[in-house]
């Protein structure tokens, strides 16, 4: 059986379609199908919606209402967690990738010796001011967190239930999900698909969210922000050196008569900068070591419901 799961969050527009595009997920598959829907803490009425619906619908599904808004990815997991199936997907409630990608990829899974399949994004029906800034953000990804993922970036992935059991053991706050998958390894197959424009609604991503994201995934997954304060630090110790004899050959030589004040202020500024720098990217790691510690539970799930048109009859 294959276990979809959908995190929900601001999709109230797009719903009646995607309930549409489940059930023909559904029939493809045969009845070997359940639905797991997670809202995510979503302000609209996703919930009730979902809630109203699903029974009269001809496929087994779960609901799950989070208790607040805890993040797409902790979402994923609840998700996850909630599952009974032999394999899993993920897919996004905004219907902008292909239903026939989830069929893809669990035919991938079933036949193949592969342990996770990812889609990838080859194109991308999106306004171009939409395009630039992913195509930057994803650049940046590949450059500083996992060079492996692909350059269109990962929304959608499916999974046999071992992945799923591995993947759910990295209880870690703050970060990434995506990078976790690539992180573990295991038998990877990338599948292409074109991302379709969005129907309803206006995205979720937003720009501050996209920064956080990255920020959490390079804390989470690289030491390259220390490495660069190493670097900078050494850099900064082998100018101020060499300013340093500049000031005493040009004192010797007579040339300096007066202190200045201008490079005085400078080099504070420029040191103390530096410092603050430096004790923010240490603090940053010793914070998400911190939240890590409390050991609190990455979602809540405040209201579950299970829609077996089966046991029904």
């Amino acid at each position: 059986m294959l276990t979809l799961v959908i995190p929900v969050y601001r999709n109230e527009d797009s719903i009646p379609e995607l309930l549409d595009v489940v059930q023909g997920l559904n029939a493809n598959l045969k009845g070997e199908f359940e639905a797991v829907f997670v809202v995510d803490g979503s302000p609209d009425r996703c919930y009730e919606i979902l809630l109203n619906t699903l029974p009269s619908r001809p496929f087994r599904a779960k609901l799950a209402l989070l208790s607040r808004n805890f993040g797409s990815f902790s979402a994923i997991r609840a998700g996850l967690e909630i599952g009974e199936g032999k394999y899993f997907a993920v897919m996004a409630a905004d219907l902008q990738e292909p239903p026939e990608l989830v069929l893809e990829m669990a035919g991938v899974l079933r036949s193949e010796d592969i342990d996770v399949a990812v889609g990838v994004r080859d194109k991308r029906k999106d306004p171009l001011m939409t395009r630039i800034p992913s195509k930057i953000f994803w650049g940046l990804y590949r450059r500083f967190v996992i060079p492996e993922i692909p350059s269109g970036g990962v929304d959608i992935f499916a999974c046999t239930q071992a992945f799923r059991d591995q993947l759910l053991q990295m209880e870690e706050r703050h970060s990434s999900i995506i990078a976790e998958i690539f992180w573990l390894g295991y038998r990877r197959k990338f599948i292409t698909y074109s991302r379709r424009a969005r129907k309803h609604g206006n995205s979720a991503w937003t720009l501050g969210k996209k920064i956080n994201y990255l920020t959490d995934s390079v804390f989470s997954f690289t030491d390259l922000p220390i490495r660069l304060l190493i670097r900078g630090g050494a850099a900064a110790v082998v100018v101020s050196g060499l300013l340093g004899l500049f000031v005493v050959i040009s004192r010797l030589l007579g040339l300096i008569t007066v202190r200045g004040y201008a490079a005085t202020i400078l080099a504070i500024m420029f040191f103390g900068a530096l410092n603050l720098l430096a004790l923010g990217t240490v603090g940053s790691y010793a914070w998400r070591t911190y939240e890590n510690t409390k050991a609190r539970p990455l979602h809540v799930i405040l209201r579950s419901h299970v829609f077996d048109p089966n046991r029904e009859k």
